[in-house]
């Protein structure tokens, strides 16, 4: 594999390659850079200089053409120059936080979030909402009759996910308010697991003394009504139109799209390759390791965190003809506005 061109002519016509053939989608000539070189470096020098690139593995020419593209390690070797340097417009950090303020939970975000990325990278924006029930500090709960033998169970997360269900049960409003009130006033800001733990002590400690409140808890506790959606995703993709314009290999783009369209391996793709631990922005060149058709595209993704905790990912997926500085620049901007614009509305 290669470990970077040798020389600092090299470098500079390996990027000079990279970022014009991201701008024209056209192979790359000597003549070309020639035009551009401030240098003042003839095509020959050049050409001697892209057969080396060539040799090297970061350069290949299509049969059709006298010009040169890069190859995925000339991709991965500039993105490593890129080291963080861009910025992001103001133009489109206006379209991002206008999109995004004003979300209601965590999946509402992640769903904007989607449909944002795909606007900014013309290119498909993912976003993966992770409910984890296990790790979330309870906020409040709240409890409806809704009907003879339905009650509506909601459990509300500091972090802002809200999570809803209907349960076959026969309890009085009176009681569910009182229900409602006991876990509030005792388990608010407990993670969801301590407090089933905590709630299933007190049950069977309690049970000599058990009163209606109490038989009522139980009821709603055994039906799920606090159960942990540990594990559970939520996957938004938006933007594959973005990608139909390309005609040169359209049986390639046909599997990219049934991919993203199977979610699950939407997930197993952010999953296998962006850690949640680490706090930057990952680019992956070439995700067939993972999923054979997406061999020539592109991930560009980080963690989305609320205060420390892991919520979820986020990610734009595209052709290795992308805007790098760019593409990066949005999604490290976005997961910093995710904790910032869901850290306010939870303190709010």
């Amino acid at each position: 594999m290669p470990s970077g061109p040798s020389g600092g002519r090299e470098r500079e016509i390996l990027t000079a390659i990279v970022e014009t053939f991201i701008a024209s989608g056209e192979p790359v000539g000597s003549r070309t850079l020639a035009r551009a070189s401030r240098e003042g470096l003839s095509p020959a020098t050049i050409r001697n200089v892209m057969a080396d690139l060539a040799d090297a593995g970061y350069l290949e020419q299509p049969h059709t053409s006298a010009g040169r593209v890069p190859t995925a390690e000339a991709y991965r070797y500039y993105v490593e120059q890129l080291s963080g340097e861009a910025h992001l417009s103001h133009e489109n950090q206006s379209i991002i936080k206008d999109t995004l303020t004003g979300a209601a939970d965590v999946e509402e975000f992640m769903q904007r979030t989607s449909h944002v990325l795909s606007l900014v990278s013309r290119s498909v924006g993912v976003a993966v909402a992770t409910k984890n029930g296990s790790r979330n500090a309870l906020d409040h709960v709240y409890f409806s009759r809704l009907s003879e033998q339905k009650v509506l169970a909601v459990v509300v997360s500091r972090s802002g996910v809200v999570r809803d269900r209907v349960l076959r049960l026969d309890i009085s409003q009176a009681d569910l308010d009182l229900a409602a009130r006991y876990i509030n006033e005792n388990f608010r800001g407990w993670t969801m697991d301590d407090m089933r733990a905590e709630l299933a002590r007190r049950l069977e400690q309690e049970r000599n003394e058990y009163d209606r409140m109490m038989r009522s808890l139980e009821k709603l506790y055994q039906q799920g009504a606090l159960a942990s959606a540990q594990g559970t995703q939520t996957v938004f993709v938006d933007g594959a139109a973005n990608l139909v314009t390309d005609d040169h290999d359209r049986q390639r783009l046909q599997d990219m799209l049934r991919t993203l369209e199977e979610k699950e391996k939407v997930v197993k793709l952010l999953g296998a390759y962006l850690d949640t631990k680490q706090e930057a922005v990952r680019v992956v060149i070439g995700l067939d390791q993972e999923l054979p058709s997406m061999q020539n595209f592109v991930l560009i993704g980080a963690p989305a965190r609320v205060g420390g905790e892991v919520m979820g990912s986020l990610a734009v997926i595209g052709p290795t003809r992308l805007d790098y500085q760019h593409t990066m620049s949005a999604v490290s901007y976005i997961a910093r506005l995710f904790d910032k614009l869901l850290n306010e509305s939870e303190q709010g």
